[in-house]
């Protein structure tokens, strides 16, 4: 019970409060608890984005690299395979097998060193050595080739220079491990050596036994690739990721690594070694102290399998400027929303307790109170003066109302003002350059539908007309030009009888028409075809007027859309008045949901949509009947 009073008591204590404190802890509540929540979900988002978009940005650069190694790789296997094809090949070798063997047989007999035949050794290493050239034709790339007859005797190619030192050691070892195959080729990992030059060099290698007609074993093969041929993939790929590499084959020895210390070592035991189970995925361990990203995935050609470790920091790096940003950012809002909340607090509430003062003073000897006051805050106080504001209130509106409607009035003749002078000054030069040109009664029939031009639009241009003499309007326009360029203009007019008495604004579409004409007009087509269709659905009226002309630029239909959307005006480009005035019109007369759109024509020209309120009063338009009827200045 006592725990129900208090609350109570805290809840009318609240609703007692000042209207400052309320304002400022609704503020407080509203503001800083959403954005901090808001950061915080940014940045873990982000986070989480930057990691999911690194693993398979990575993975994708991984498996795009082993691919490159496996191709180059694969190239090698089909070099070795080339002795199998080779008649040349397997004859140089089967004579050089001949000679160590009949070496050996004299040897035997005699049991004593019998001297080398030089001249018949030479023409055999001269032959192999005219071989190998030959494979170093068929692919550049690999370093070294070396091919061995079944004594071990071997001719060798080094294209980037230098060839081991230690090749007979090489040679037991590659040819103990052939004799354990069937003829297949061999990968070997990464082996270190001491070449001719001098020089420490890592290589793997790919070794075949080569076979005679009778598939017997006469010779080998080995072709050495130095580590460079990947080196730049690996380099490049590190430098994308921030990252360091490691390409180790399926016994754990080292293929590869970005930092060259480990190469051709054994790293099995190594515990990213260790973790990085199955053929690929990422996961984080510590390294030196250092949280990592590891990622990996294998070849499935050679059983490679390449890890890359990425430091966190680094994958954070873009984050942590995020979140330290994100959180600036927050907090920075957070006080300024606050000491705006405050500020606005006290200013919002300061003017009601001067209104209140000031109400107390007027409503001296007055006790006709309607509103019912529940509350002691200020907004209860300001509530009892309510009743009496409601009639003061009113009268102002309307006085604001009636002001707005002579502003629109004065706009709307600013802007009618703008579009009838260009039209009648454009009307008059194509008469003047007619009657020169032709000298004969034409002139005259211009007049006459001039006249008829002429009465509509500079008639009362306050007053309303209807859609079909709008249109009417528009085909005394297009005959005026037809008399200038005869056939020149087509018009082709789709009016529903039932909108024929649609009450609209004057000088809607005379000026879009035109518009097409001057600027729409393909001097390459005989004859333009301009459109006007109307029709009326649950949202608009919509008048279409469209043409076959040259066409607006995409960007240019897109300024002037953006400019339509705009309800002020923006200053005039030259000879640009027609369509932003009159869209300008429909918005000032119906309403900012309604205008102009302009869009491009499928098969060549612009389409212009007008877009009018469904309900407008439908009785008969005054003092309009004379503005179209006869009495032209040809008549």
């Amino acid at each position: 019970m006592n725990h129900h009073n208090w609350l109570k008591r805290a809840w009318h204590g609240i609703l007692d409060m000042r209207m400052e404190r309320k304002l400022l802890y609704i503020f407080i509540v509203v503001i800083t608890i959403p954005l901090g929540f808001i950061g915080y979900i940014s940045y873990s988002n982000y986070s989480s984005s930057i990691e999911e978009t690194t693993i398979a940005y990575s993975t994708n650069l991984l498996e795009n690299m082993m691919q490159r190694v496996d191709d180059y790789i694969e190239d090698m296997t089909r070099i070795s395979s080339i002795p199998a094809y080779q008649d040349d090949i397997k004859q140089n070798l089967i004579r050089s097998n001949r000679y160590h063997e009949q070496q050996k047989r004299l040897e035997q007999h005699t049991d004593q060193t019998v001297p080398a035949d030089f001249n018949q050794l030479l023409s055999i290493q001269r032959g192999i050595q005219s071989d190998i050239k030959f494979i170093n034709n068929v692919k550049r790339g690999a370093n070294s080739v070396y091919i061995f007859d079944k004594y071990g005797s071997g001719c060798f190619s080094a294209e980037a220079g230098g060839i081991r030192l230690n090749i007979e050691e090489s040679y037991k070892y590659w040819m103990e491990r052939a004799d354990e195959s069937g003829g297949e080729a061999l990968l070997f990992g990464t082996q270190k050596y001491t070449s001719s030059l001098k020089s420490t060099r890592y290589a793997f290698t790919v070794v075949r036994k080569i076979m005679d007609q009778t598939l017997q074993p006469i010779g080998l093969i080995a072709v050495d690739a130095n580590i460079h041929v990947i080196e730049d993939q690996i380099t490049r790929l590190d430098k994308l990721t921030m990252g360091s590499s490691v390409i180790i084959d399926e016994s754990g020895n080292v293929i590869y690594d970005s930092g060259r210390g480990r190469l051709a070592l054994p790293i099995a035991n190594d515990p990213i070694v260790r973790s990085a189970a199955g053929s690929r995925g990422s996961f984080y361990q510590e390294v030196n102290g250092e949280r990592q990203l590891h990622i990996y995935t294998t070849s499935p050609n050679t059983n490679w399998k390449v890890i890359i470790s990425i430091p966190v920091h680094e994958l954070m790096r873009d984050s942590i400027v995020t979140r330290n940003v994100t959180w600036a950012a927050t907090f920075l809002t957070i006080g300024a929303a606050l000491i705006l909340s405050i500020v606005f607090s006290f200013t919002l509430t300061k003017p009601l307790r001067k209104m209140m003062r000031l109400m107390r003073t007027v409503q001296q000897g007055d006790f006709n109170v309607k509103f019912p006051v529940r509350n002691r805050d200020e907004i209860g106080q300001l509530g009892s003066q309510f009743n009496r504001m409601i009639t003061r209130i009113d009268e102002l509106i309307q006085d604001i109302y009636q002001m707005e409607a002579k502003k629109k009035e004065a706009e709307l003749h600013a802007l009618q003002t703008q579009i009838n002078p260009h039209f009648m000054y454009n009307t008059l030069e194509a008469i003047r350059m007619v009657a020169e040109l032709n000298d004969d009664d034409k002139a005259a029939d211009m007049l006459a539908v001039f006249g008829k031009l002429l009465r509509y639009s500079v008639g009362n241009l306050s007053q309303h007309t209807t859609l079909e003499r709008e249109i009417q309007h528009v085909k005394d326009y297009v005959s005026l030009l037809n008399y200038r360029y005869p056939g020149r203009f087509c018009l082709d007019i789709s009016l529903p009888p039932q909108l024929a008495d649609y009450p609209m604004i004057r000088l809607m579409l005379q000026p879009i028409v035109e518009n097409a004409v001057y600027h729409g007009l393909d001097d390459r087509k005989r004859q333009m075809v301009i459109g006007v269709k109307a029709w009326l659905d649950e949202r608009y009226l919509t008048v279409q007027i469209h043409d076959d002309g040259v066409g607006v630029h995409a960007d240019k239909l897109a300024r002037l859309n953006l400019s339509f959307r705009q309800v002020v005006q923006s200053d005039q480009e030259h000879g640009g008045i027609g369509l932003k005035n009159i869209n300008e019109r429909i918005k000032l007369h119906y309403g900012s949901g309604y205008g102009l759109q302009a869009s491009a024509r499928e098969g060549g020209g612009t389409v212009v949509t007008m877009l009018f309120p469904t309900e407008i009063s439908r009785s008969p338009v005054a003092g309009t009947k004379d503005h179209t009827a006869g009495g032209g200045v040809g008549q």
